[in-house]
């Protein structure tokens, strides 16, 4: 199975008062011992305004920008945010992705910080951290989504994908 990790990171113009974002993807194979397969980033200009609530409006874009130019398949894509903000109806970021992909493709979202909608049973204990990831999906049983998570290849709370994706879209071209 062939996963797409993504991140995104905004930065601000003060002068023209602009956001911007860099969005980095990964593709690799392997839960428990990752192969990367390739690297991907694009920058994305005129990013929207932060709306609170409204998270995926900002976010979206960016995300879709670097999807669309990826042309190397993948299975699974794996998401910083939540899919759904109560576990199963609630639309997150993940789920206006999904309903947004022309091709369709699960998705899992792991997210650091609790909503206050989601139950512990979307908690995912990692190493030996007092703080759990918050799993959720579409397209693939939430089980099995969690399962995944909990193997993925790192001794910490955070997989090792995930801090390896938010690092390559800090990086200044």
């Amino acid at each position: 199975m062939i996963f797409l990790i993504l991140d995104v990171h905004y930065k601000t113009d003060v002068v023209q008062k602009l956001d911007s974002a860099k969005v980095a993807g990964i593709r690799f194979q392997g839960i428990e011992i990752n192969e990367i397969l390739s690297e991907h980033t694009v920058n994305v200009n005129n990013v929207a305004p932060y709306e609170s609530g409204q998270f995926y409006k900002r976010e979206l874009p960016c995300l879709l920008a670097l999807i669309n130019q990826i042309d190397e398949p993948f299975d699974v894509i794996i998401i910083d945010g939540y899919v759904f903000l109560d576990g199963v109806i609630k639309a997150g970021l993940g789920k206006y992705l999904y309903d947004n992909l022309a091709n369709k493709k699960p998705i899992i979202g792991i997210a650091k910080n609790h909503f206050y909608d989601i139950t512990k049973d979307y908690a995912v204990w990692r190493g030996i951290s007092k703080h759990p990831l918050y799993v959720t999906s579409i397209g693939t049983e939430i089980t099995k989504a969690k399962e995944m998570v909990s193997r993925m290849d790192g001794e910490h709370r955070m997989p090792k994908m995930v801090t390896y994706v938010d690092k390559l879209g800090r990086v200044i071209n």
